[in-house]
């Protein structure tokens, strides 16, 4: 069957480029299904060619040679299918077959419809390329498909200036990524005269030193800050919830916002032979901190989402700098299905509030969408690490880790619990404002369910978000034992050993999420006044949190700004008027030269002939002088 992989990527291209070229001709539904069964069969086959890791234990998987590409810089187009592969490709098929058909119902009557599904296989197609491929550069090419598809879906709504605005910053943010990226390839083949993964993993220890190991690290480190949205490059996330909500759910969920959390995981032995993996687990825990207190204040259903993303992404980043790869993947693959089934939750209740998506206007919406407010308070509960949902097990398996890593390890620990507390608070304080209280909608609106092809992937997304921890237990280490061939060359993390000390952490984790459950339950099931009350009491604090600290206007004022005045400066002083000027002026210099000696062509012979007999006596003259005569 592993001859066959390439149909996981195949699949999804096919039904991109069948839909661009007959997409507006198939017309609604069909265009939409032809999408969805695209993904659907990318997922049958990456389930089949993924048993032989789970009947076989030890197996390591294989390198799949597609053709050749640039052979002598190991740039082939081959598939490494090996377990890592094999569960990322899993995720990102599995979750984007229920984005898809979720679409079907959400963008119904939409007079883009067919080309919204064009994009969606083909960012699908993208994103596997990149998980799928068995050498630097094929991640490479994934890598920067996967940012044009995003800004393709972002921008969807062009006509709308916020979100077209959204797209470019995408764009840009991930530009600034990808260059460190970029760079960090040109120092492994310096080093190792290969980009194929064959070629370098397994001769790391004997090709790098601890500083180029660290360096092209750290330098990996910006590439993946800048998909996976980690401190500084974060900004451009929470803008993209400008595009529709079923975007919003495959980017942020099971797809390119996990890409950095892959590539740290992937080039494992690489962190691993220097001290980039502390530097990664430091900006995660920052990150998870910094954007969890901001998703606090915010009042747009999709924004709160938006931040604690970046938060949960955080998260990741803690574990796979800190070594725990498995215990990163594991809580990628339990993300993915609880922040998807939120961000349809979010959009089956934009959908049935007539696109309204202020919280403040919400409220009593669980008797009018009782599917929706179910199924999102089991998402809800599985982001606040209760057990036994799956968000519990991944995430406490972080933080085991960063408590057994010791050191700089504890302090992420308690940063780590610090916003599983807070992480509490603000998806209950969601749950509560959008579904239970009085009423607060505007007059007109008439809230209701979504339609089945709405409500069941969010159905099966709250089985996955309940059942899914069940992979990787202390009791039953099924995922770890998956995993474990993929990270061989490396020592892999992991919590503390005994069940003691694992039901000491998971009481402390726990009780964490309770406590900030508890304390947004409390506020924010009272009326609106109490909780209004409640969140002034933070003064400036709130209003902070509610503008993300002004980080957008800080960036705008030191980089946006000047960046643009100085590009202005350069185009219309020193290019418009100094190079323009220099080149348009030496072209004056010589239409007036040739004006001046135009006078000089007359047509006339004999005017010629005089010229002829004076130029040759001034040659004569010039002989006769230069040779030392007269």
């Amino acid at each position: 069957m592993t001859d066959f992989v390439w149909l996981v990527i195949a699949f999804p291209l096919a039904g991109a480029v069948l839909l661009h070229f007959l997409g507006r001709r198939l017309g609604e539904p069909l265009a939409g299904i032809i999408g969805t069964l695209a993904a659907a069969a990318a997922f049958v086959v990456a389930f089949v060619a993924a048993l032989p890791f789970i009947v076989e234990e030890g197996n390591h998987g294989e390198t799949v040679m597609l053709w050749e590409w640039m052979p002598a810089i190991g740039a082939n187009l081959e598939i490494t299918w090996d377990p890592l592969a094999a569960v990322m490709a899993l995720i990102v098929t599995g979750v984007g077959s229920l984005i898809h058909l979720f679409s079907v119902g959400y963008m119904h009557g939409d007079e883009r419809f067919a080309r919204f599904f064009t994009y969606l296989n083909l960012f699908l197609a993208s994103m596997l390329t990149l998980v799928l491929g068995g050498n630097f550069a094929m991640v490479f090419l994934g890598w920067e498909l996967v940012g044009l598809c995003s800004y393709l879906l972002i921008s969807f709504w062009y006509t709308k200036p916020s979100a077209a605005a959204a797209g470019k910053k995408a764009f840009v943010v991930n530009r600034i990524g990808d260059f460190g990226f970029m760079v960090g390839l040109m120092l492994v083949f310096t080093n190792f005269g290969t980009l194929a993964f064959d070629g370098i993993f397994e001769r790391v220890p004997e090709i790098l030193d601890g500083s180029t190991a660290t360096a092209i690290g750290l330098l990996f480190l910006v590439g993946a800050a800048g998909k996976s949205a980690q401190i500084p490059l974060y900004v451009w996330l929470p803008d993209a919830m400008e595009g529709p909500t079923p975007v919003s759910a495959l980017i942020h969920a099971a797809t390119m916002v996990t890409a950095g959390v892959y590539l740290v995981a992937r080039s494992a032995t690489i962190f691993a032979a220097g001290d980039a993996g502390i530097v990664v687990a430091v900006v995660g825990a920052l990150t998870a901190l910094w954007a969890a207190s901001i998703a606090i204040a915010q009042s747009d259903i999709k924004r709160v989402l938006a931040y604690s993303t970046v938060s949960q992404l955080g998260y990741m980043f803690i574990a796979v700098g800190l070594g725990g790869y498995i215990a990163g993947i594991f809580h990628l693959m339990t993300h993915a299905f609880f922040k998807a089934l939120l961000f349809l939750g979010s959009g089956s209740v934009i959908h049935g509030m007539h696109e309204e998506q202020d919280m403040n206007k919400m409220g009593g919406l669980l008797e009018k969408m009782p599917v929706t407010g179910v199924t999102m308070g089991i998402a809800t509960l599985a982001i606040a690490g209760i057990p036994p949902l799956a968000g519990f097990w991944s995430k406490d398996e972080i933080l085991g880790v960063a408590f057994e890593y010791g050191g700089v390890g504890i302090v992420l620990w308690v940063i780590g619990l610090v916003t599983a507390l807070i992480t509490a608070f603000y998806m209950t304080r969601q749950w509560f404002m959008v579904f239970t209280g009085e009423p607060r909608w505007e007059e007109g609106v008439d809230p209701h369910e979504s339609p089945r092809s709405m409500t069941v992937p969010l159905i099966v997304l709250a089985v996955l978000s309940v059942g899914a921890g069940f992979l990787n237990t202390p009791f039953r280490l099924t995922l770890e034992h998956f995993l474990e061939p993929s990270f061989e060359l490396v020592k892999v993390a992991h919590p503390p050993e005994g069940l003691g000390m694992f039901a000491l952490l998971a009481a402390i984790s726990v009780g964490a999420g309770i406590a900030g459950a508890a304390m947004a339950g409390f506020v924010y099931s009272r009326p609106r006044e109490i909780w209004e009350r409640f969140q002034g009491g933070f003064g400036g604090l709130w209003e902070a949190w509610q503008a993300a600290y002004r980080v957008d206007d800080l960036y705008g004022a030191t980089i946006v700004t000047p960046g643009r005045k100085l590009s202005e400066r350069m185009a219309f002083d020193f290019d418009a008027g100094g190079i323009d000027g220099f080149v348009n002026g030496v072209g004056r210099a010589v239409r007036s030269a040739g004006a001046r000696t135009r006078v000089l062509q007359t047509g006339l012979v004999r005017n010629y002939g005089v010229g002829f007999v004076a130029g040759l006596l001034a040659v004569v003259i010039w002989l006769v002088i230069a040779g030392g005569g007269v």
